[in-house]
């Protein structure tokens, strides 16, 4: 079965614009999610799905200097971003990464993954029942499903956010939760806000801008220093459903360009 994790990545965000592209201890926050997805072991290829926008443009430059595969897509309709990107790469199970994540765990992609390969359900992930620190989500379903979901997901909302089809409806779709034995969820380790990035940026200083470190070291760090989870305590997570959809994202197309670029 081949696996491909797909990053989604633009520039456009409200509380942070231009975020994946932001220093973060000396490389870019998009880079540090690609180096730390790549290495998780039962991937086949990680690909960066961007939009067709001329503003995304340097996300695009970004990959070409660090070799990484990547496709231009639907800029609203991100289910149809994904659903080509995954057609264009020959996707069999498709593993879901947000660039917003610079902690993501390649152990934890690897759980994943697993999970799916014994139990083959319709949809696995990390937070279908949130117990890790938000920011290590990761999640994987079949290009069936995706492609199930890309015909029959009509609400923006849904097309938005990519998979709240398949756990909107489990009469539908066979759904399995990997979660922690120990309720982390409080934790935030997401990137949304310049305080969550002045987090971020504190991690990797401790880390002497290393990005070889494991969640569970994070952790640790944060047991002994927890006055840096103070950084971004205060930030609100914004719910799928809070989100401002942009004006014409209602108007949803279903082209699918074969635009993926190799990392050659």
């Amino acid at each position: 079965m081949r696996v491909v994790a797909i990053i989604q990545a633009r520039t456009g965000s409200t509380r942070l614009p231009g975020k994946v592209l932001q220093d973060l201890a000396g490389s870019t926050m998009l880079a540090r999610v690609i180096r730390r997805t790549a290495r998780a072991s039962l991937l086949d290829e990680v690909v960066v799905a961007t939009t067709q926008s001329d503003q995304d443009d340097p996300v695009v430059a970004e990959c070409r200097r660090l070799e990484a595969a990547w496709f231009r897509g639907n800029e609203h309709d991100v289910l149809d971003r994904y659903f080509a990107a995954s057609e264009a790469s020959r996707a069999e199970l498709v593993v879901r990464v947000t660039s917003d994540c610079p902690l993501i765990d390649p152990a934890l992609i690897d759980r994943v993954v697993a999970a799916f390969l014994k139990e083959r359900p319709d949809y696995v992930s990390n937070f279908l029942e949130r117990t890790y620190p938000r920011g290590l989500d990761n999640e994987a379903f079949p290009f069936e499903g995706l492609a199930r979901a890309w015909c029959e997901a009509e609400s923006p909302y849904q097309r938005v956010h990519v998979t709240p089809y398949f756990y909107e409806n489990p009469a539908l779709f066979r759904l399995l939760a990997v979660k922690h034995d120990r309720d982390l969820s409080g934790h935030r380790w997401t990137v949304d806000t310049p305080a969550d990035m002045q987090f971020a940026r504190a991690v990797y200083d401790r880390f002497g801008g290393d990005d070889q470190f494991a969640w569970t070291d994070v952790l640790q760090m944060l047991e002994n220093e927890p006055e840096l989870s103070e950084i971004n305590r205060h930030v609100r997570q914004k719910e799928l459903r809070d989100e401002k959809l942009a004006p014409d994202s209602g108007r949803f197309g279903h082209g699918r360009p074969s635009n993926l670029q190799p990392q050659h």
